[in-house]
């Protein structure tokens, strides 16, 4: 038996970061699938269908928008190549104003505006040699979205059959917990949920008013802008990707352009103390540093979906563990939907 077990385990392997992203999108998405199927009429077919289109919506809208700004980047920087009139515009005197990091930015960025053809004729040997890096990362990036689509569409088989899954997973529960099994399934459900919402939800929030603005105000690679955003809001540093824009955008465009897109910026960057108690519940509350430990560890050890999935597995496994540290006093476990 555990040899079979363990053959099974290698046989599924490949396959377990998107089996469990599907069945963690399902597990957060069930409550707004029950409210469609109210509104259908009961129709649960239909309700998972619509559900999954709209998860699609989600993934495959920002891909083909990030796809094409850097596919129309890509093909500017060729031409301006190729027709050897490739520059860079002298930096605005307004930089050196810029607060301890002013000067050293005006300089750099002066001496690559007067020598960008020499720095590229030293450049260009070492991006050659990274080329099939930059492949190689291109591939994983199309096999990733792959993996989230796979991802959705398994979510959606799952909600097609809710009740079967969820007798299934009442008896995994009750096989391992026992007694408890009850109890723990519920603070599963109720974690996955927060956590999904609270942490996920609100990135991914934040990451369309942050568009908003890089599109708005003309930033150059606006998707890209956006996915680095939805990463590090995810891991909780979105103001590191903010920050930088902001400056860039005092750089393209004119100061009152720039000071109301800084104002945004601050709405956006600070819109998620509001959004994150009202989404992650008052019952479900995970500290920082194991969503922030999930993230990295997952994205180490499953790829980009790991930064997904680790945050969501990792609190889990802390409320569980929780959980089971407060068994001698059952009334103390929170099992709330938040």
């Amino acid at each position: 038996m555990a040899a079979l077990g363990a053959t099974c385990f290698l046989i599924l392997k490949p396959f377990v970061p998107i089996l469990t992203w599907g069945v963690v999108i399902a597990a957060a998405g069930y409550p707004g699938y029950r409210k469609m199927c109210n509104v259908l009429g009961g129709r649960e077919k239909l309700a998972a269908v619509l559900c999954t289109l709209v998860l699609l919506s989600v993934v495959v809208l920002p891909a083909v928008l990030l796809a094409g700004t850097l596919t129309q980047g890509a093909q500017a920087l060729a031409a301006h190549m190729e027709k050897g009139d490739l520059k860079l515009p002298p930096p605005p005197e307004k930089v050196q104003t810029w607060p301890i990091v002013g000067k050293p930015v005006y300089k750099l960025w002066v001496d690559a505006s007067d020598n960008l053809g020499e720095i590229l004729s030293k450049v260009t040997p070492m991006v050659q040699q990274r080329v099939p890096a930059l492949l190689s990362a291109g591939a994983q990036v199309g096999l990733t979205l792959l993996q989230f689509i796979v991802s959705i569409l398994l979510a959606g088989f799952v909600l097609i059959n809710s009740r079967s899954t969820a007798d299934l997973a009442r008896q995994v529960f009750w096989r391992i917990f026992g007694e408890k099994g009850p109890e723990f399934e519920a603070l599963t459900a109720s974690t996955v949920r927060s956590v999904t919402n609270g942490i996920l939800g609100v990135a991914l929030i934040q990451s369309v008013l942050a568009s908003v603005g890089f599109l708005v105000v003309g930033l150059p690679g606006a998707g890209l802008w956006s996915l680095l955003f939805f990463i590090a809001a995810v891991l909780q540093l979105g103001v590191v990707v903010l920050v930088p824009a902001v400056l860039y955008a005092f750089t393209i465009t004119s100061t009152t352009a720039a000071v109301i897109f800084m104002v945004w910026c601050i709405f956006v960057g600070l819109i998620d103390n509001i959004l994150k108690p009202l989404l992650l519940g008052r019952g479900s509350q995970v500290p920082t540093l194991v969503i922030f430990l999930g993230v990295i560890g997952g994205f180490v050890s499953m790829g980009i979906i790991g930064l997904f999935v680790g945050a969501i597995i990792l609190s889990v496994g802390y409320k569980l563990f929780l959980a089971w540290l407060e068994d001698g006093n059952p009334d103390r476990i929170r099992t709330s939907e938040g």
